[in-house]
């Protein structure tokens, strides 16, 4: 069952692009009434259906210049307990469970190594943690997005790869093939 239906989807992308935007703002140029638009987002905020506004926020505005990706095993019988005090470290920002041969994926922010140091060595002495394995995030190259699913969901534009209904399929009959050198004829 999903939150969020075309309007939504359209509404989210307004503010995607506008994100101060008020709700007359966004009513005018969606088309919709004022009622609408406001009933909305009181539904979502409801719902708890969109991520707090820390989320926004980048480490690096901070000062964290760094972040890793710390893969853990933890002792299955005290998953709860190493969620919890993985809670109380400022530094980590999400955690994510697993299947598979570890049981967590934790996403850290440091200021720099000795500091990495630091929090990398606060998970390890975690009772319950087994065995970490960490990688250094070198760039984001894709950040965190769901502006090509909105879009999907609004149905105002196809996502990349998505293949439009109303496409045709070029007719290889009449396509020229590029001439390699194999058939060229040899002297």
């Amino acid at each position: 069952m999903t939150d969020f239906d075309r309007t939504d989807a359209r509404l989210l992308l307004a503010l995607c692009a506008k994100p101060r935007a008020t709700g007359v703002e966004l009513a005018g140029d969606l088309g919709l009434s004022r009622n609408t638009v406001q009933a909305r987002l009181t539904r979502w905020e409801d719902k708890e259906a969109l991520t707090p506004i820390d989320h926004r926020v980048r480490p690096r505005s901070l000062g964290y210049a760094l972040q890793a990706f710390v893969t853990t095993r933890v002792d299955q019988h005290r998953l709860a307990e190493v969620t919890d005090h993985l809670g109380t470290i400022p530094e980590v920002l999400e955690v994510f469970g697993l299947s598979g041969a570890s049981d967590m994926h934790i996403r850290i922010a440091a200021i720099d190594a000795d500091d990495l140091y630091r929090v990398a060595g606060l998970i390890l002495k975690i009772p319950g943690v087994e065995r970490t394995n960490m990688s250094i995030a070198m760039s984001e190259l894709i950040p965190y997005r769901t502006k090509p699913l909105l879009e999907r969901a609004s149905g105002l534009e196809p996502a990349a790869g998505a293949r439009s209904r109303d496409a045709e399929a070029p007719d290889s009959r009449n396509r020229r093939r590029p001439r390699r050198d194999a058939d060229r004829p040899r002297p």
